[in-house]
């Protein structure tokens, strides 16, 4: 492995009813005026009232964009920006999934910056400042509260990232009550897009090192071992609170070993069928593990370990640890073909060609992808 580094979040709480609290620690810190960055349903359905209250009961006000789309479009992040601007906001809170975790990244950066989207997308463009930021999960999956990254969808369609060092938060809260009522395609999708980033993480090919290996180890094992939990019983804050703890870990992990080809297979599904991203990552998870087994099997064989003894039937090594996802994958409340979310045999020469341009997850697979072999691995699932 040799020589490496590892960045991560200055401080991770993790603690039932904490986002309640939140207003006391903004207020110790000087700041006075929030931006929530959400979207219409968390709005609407009343999950951000606690943390609202705690903010004015410290004498933090607080400004609520909830224009956070999936798949966050590039109209709807400038659109949180402008709101920043005309509240004159010194903090930005991130409240929900993935879209509105990376919405409020950039939302902060842009805001202070004073930077456009075009000028930041890619690795370390961006110059910086950017407004304090927080991160408060309500989904246990994307990981974003512990990564640089933010993936925002271009007006053709792109799924286009921004990774600076910018991005990673000044405090990421867990709170696994704020999870509770997460419905089970929902929690089974998230899920299983938390599981994809430990295993990438740790089948890498270029960054891979003994922390970020350790942190997948030990996310895979506490995902696997609750999933299915959660999802026939969401009310158990025990197995919710396990799940929101291996996403963490996950996203830990990736943000410094990055992912792979699942991803690069996925984002083309989200950006022209608007597949939720997990989705788009369980469709294709279970090949994308079958092509790499060649490259991989030593690696799966040590994840195989983690994985419940009924999913891999003890057997601990490759071929057991690709039958296990398989098994896992196919018990879940999704759908599990791409001819389900919509995507016609005509469409896989496209979703092929997109899936080659995202060169910057491709280099880190493994085994070298070719289009032909994307385009198997799509037309194996539709």
């Amino acid at each position: 492995m040799g020589s490496f580094q590892f960045r991560a979040p200055p401080q991770i709480i993790v603690e039932d009813g904490a986002c309640e609290r939140l207003g006391e620690r903004l207020a110790t810190r000087g700041l006075r005026h929030a931006l929530v960055v959400t979207d219409p349903f968390l709005a609407g359905c009343g999950l951000i009232d606690a943390a609202v209250a705690g903010l004015a009961g410290q004498g933090v006000a607080a400004t609520v964009f909830d224009g956070v789309e999936p798949d966050p479009p590039e109209a709807s992040v400038q659109a949180g920006v402008d709101v920043a601007g005309r509240a004159g906001v010194d903090v930005v809170i991130g409240f929900g999934g993935g879209s509105a975790m990376d919405t409020a990244k950039l939302v902060a950066l842009l805001g202070a910056s004073g930077e456009t989207l075009a000028e930041v997308y890619g690795v370390d463009q961006s110059r910086g400042p950017r407004l304090p930021l927080v991160q408060i999960p309500t989904t246990a999956g994307t990981g974003s509260e512990a990564t640089p990254i933010s993936i925002i969808t271009t007006p053709d369609g792109q799924k286009t990232g921004v990774v600076s060092d910018w991005l990673y938060p000044d405090l990421a809260i867990l709170d696994a009550t704020l999870t509770l009522g997460l419905p089970p395609r929902a929690t089974a999708m998230t899920g299983v897009d938390a599981m994809v980033h430990a295993v990438e993480a740790y089948t890498s090919r270029l960054k891979k090192n003994a922390i970020s290996d350790a942190l997948a180890v030990r996310a895979l094992g506490l995902l696997s071992a609750n999933i299915r939990r959660v999802v026939e019983e969401g009310s158990d804050l025990v197995a919710r609170r396990a799940m929101l703890e291996g996403s963490l870990l996950a996203g830990m992990a990736f943000a410094n070993a990055p992912v792979a080809a699942v991803h690069a297979l996925a984002y083309p599904l989200g950006g022209l069928f608007h597949v939720p991203h997990g989705l788009s990552n369980a469709l294709v998870f279970a090949e994308v593990a079958d092509f790499n087994l060649a490259e991989a099997s030593q690696s799966y064989a040590d994840l195989a370990v983690s994985l419940p003894d009924d999913l891999t039937e003890r057997c601990h090594n490759g071929d057991g640890f690709v039958t296990a996802i398989r098994r896992l994958v196919s018990g879940l409340p999704m759908e599990q073909r791409l001819g389900d979310v919509g995507v016609r045999p005509e469409d896989l020469d496209r979703l092929s060609d997109d899936a080659m341009k995202i060169t910057r997850l491709l280099v880190n697979n493994p085994r070298d992808m070719t289009r032909a072999d994307a385009r198997a691995i799509y037309a194996a699932v539709l």
